[in-house]
């Protein structure tokens, strides 16, 4: 039975040698970065299943690796942190991270904690897969085919698609998608909403000025119109 791999980016050499410690005897695969833009490259080659995020660290903090990280991965975000303040943990929650863990810690705490997230990632709600013939979207494994041909989104193309055609036919506004994509720290990035939906149109679309799947509803927001529907 294969191990769920937990990245860990902690520039505490002493912290991460202990979590590795006492991780992989209780049956994970550890692997460790000592700095953000370690972590970033590591978690693009290793795909992990979990990663636990120190927020202090020198350079890129934890806030901003989380952001970024948030472009590579759907993996759940344990962030660790000495800071106490209502307002930092929320700030954690608004650029992407799953939970948190206050130091001091205690490792039963940490490791209850591990397994509660891939626990909760392992069961997310299976979503029907939309299949015209052309288009053929698995919601529920992340996998979106076009004439046969696998097409490789992004995790963030992936979410905003996972958005819209898991409620076909019902317009989403811009502020609900960029909540629920990006999160609400997003709500008014409106431009960056626009420019995911025309990356999603141009790997979609026969013809992207004039999508069939992906409709602007003027005003509004966007909707998903499944093959043969009218807008």
């Amino acid at each position: 039975m294969s191990k769920e791999k937990v990245l860990v980016i902690d520039d505490d050499v002493v912290l991460t040698k202990m979590l590795a410690t006492r991780l992989k005897p209780a049956g994970f695969d550890v692997t460790v970065a000592h700095s953000a833009s370690e972590g970033l490259k590591t978690a693009y080659q290793t795909h992990p299943d979990l990663i636990v995020l120190d927020i202090m660290m020198p350079g890129m903090d934890g806030y901003q690796a989380c952001e970024r990280l948030r472009e590579l991965t759907s993996a759940p975000i344990l962030m660790l942190t000495a800071k106490s303040r209502e307002e930092d943990v929320i700030r954690g929650f608004e650029v992407g991270a799953d939970d948190y863990v206050r130091k001091p810690f205690t490792f039963r705490e940490l490791e209850a904690r591990l397994r509660a997230l891939l626990k909760r990632a392992s069961r997310q709600e299976a979503q029907p897969v939309y299949n015209d013939g052309v288009l053929r979207i698995d919601l529920e494994r992340g996998r979106v085919y076009r004439c046969g041909k696998l097409v490789h989104l992004t995790p963030t193309e992936m979410r905003l698609l996972k958005a819209l055609a898991g409620r076909p036919g019902q317009v989403l506004s811009h502020t609900r998608l960029l909540e629920e994509v990006w999160g609400p720290a997003y709500r008014d990035a409106v431009g960056n909403l626009a420019l995911y939906i025309r990356y999603l149109r141009e790997k979609l679309e026969d013809d992207p000025a004039h999508p069939q799947y992906i409709r602007t509803q003027w005003g509004e927001g966007y909707v998903f119109t499944p093959a043969g529907e009218a807008a």
